[in-house]
C-alpha cells in the first residue's frame, strides 16, 4: 500500500466516524423530542462541538493530502466528494442541535395527537433511514444504494409540502396548542433539509465512484 493509499484509507475511517457521530446526534434528538427528555437534548447540544471539530479535522486532512500527493482520477474525486460530504454531515449535525433546542424551549411534552396528525414520526424515521443509507453506500462503494436515497426524499418532500395544511387542520381541533404546532412545523422544515443534505451526499458518492455529476439534473 502506498503512502497515498494509507492516507486515503485513514481519511475514509475519519469520515465514517463523523457519519456515526452525526447519526447518533439525529437519533438522540428524536428520542429527546418524542420522550421530552431535556437532559438528552442538552447532551446533543454539547456534542455539537465534537461534530464541528471533526469537520475541521477532515477538511484539514483533505487539504494536506491534496497539497502533498497531488492525487488524480478516482483519488481526486474521492477527496473532492469527501469535502462536500463532510460539509453536509456538519449541517445535519446543526439540524439535530436545532431540534434539541426546540425540546429545551418547549413548555411540555408534545402530544401524541400532534405527532400523529403531522406524520412527524414517519418523517423522522425516513430522514434517518436516508442518512444511514448514504453511509452504507459510502462504506460499500454502492451507487445503487445511493440512488435509492433520491426516492426516499420524495416522501419527505410530500410531508413538507402539506405541512401548513396539516398544522392548520390540527389547530382547528386543538386551538390552544399553537406553540407546539409552530415547533413541529419548524422541525418538519428541518427534517426536509436532512433529506436534502442526504441527497447531496448521495450525489457525491455517485460522482466519486462513477465520475457522473448529478447536481441540477434529473436523478430518477
Amino acid at each position: 500500500m502506498t503512502q497515498l493509499e494509507t492516507e486515503l484509507d485513514h481519511l475514509k475511517n475519519e469520515v465514517k466516524n463523523m457519519w456515526s457521530l452525526v447519526t447518533s446526534q439525529v437519533v438522540k434528538a428524536s428520542t429527546a423530542l418524542f420522550n421530552f427528555d431535556k437532559d438528552l437534548a442538552r447532551e446533543v447540544i454539547l456534542k455539537e462541538k465534537r461534530v464541528n471539530g471533526a469537520e475541521l479535522k477532515i477538511d484539514r486532512d483533505c487539504e494536506n493530502i491534496l497539497a502533498l500527493y497531488s492525487p488524480v482520477a478516482i483519488d481526486l474525486r474521492f477527496l473532492l466528494a469527501v469535502l462536500k460530504i463532510n460539509s453536509n454531515l456538519e449541517r445535519i449535525g446543526d439540524i439535530a442541535e436545532g431540534i434539541a433546542k426546540y425540546v429545551l424551549d418547549a413548555g411540555g411534552p408534545f402530544s401524541q395527537e400532534i405527532l400523529k396528525a403531522t406524520q412527524i414520526v414517519e418523517m423522522y424515521n425516513e430522514s434517518l433511514a436516508m442518512l444511514e443509507d448514504t453511509q452504507v453506500a459510502f462504506e460499500n462503494e454502492d451507487t445503487l444504494i445511493a440512488r435509492g436515497v433520491f426516492k426516499k426524499d420524495e416522501f419527505l418532500d410530500a410531508i413538507n409540502i402539506s405541512a401548513n395544511e396539516l398544522i392548520e387542520s390540527y389547530l382547528f381541533e386543538y386551538p390552544n396548542d399553537l406553540d407546539h404546532a409552530l415547533y413541529i412545523l419548524s422541525i418538519i422544515r428541518k427534517l426536509e433539509r436532512v433529506g436534502d443534505q442526504s441527497k447531496n451526499i448521495a450525489e457525491e458518492i455517485i460522482f466519486y465512484l462513477e465520475a457522473k455529476v448529478l447536481k441540477h439534473s434529473n436523478k430518477g
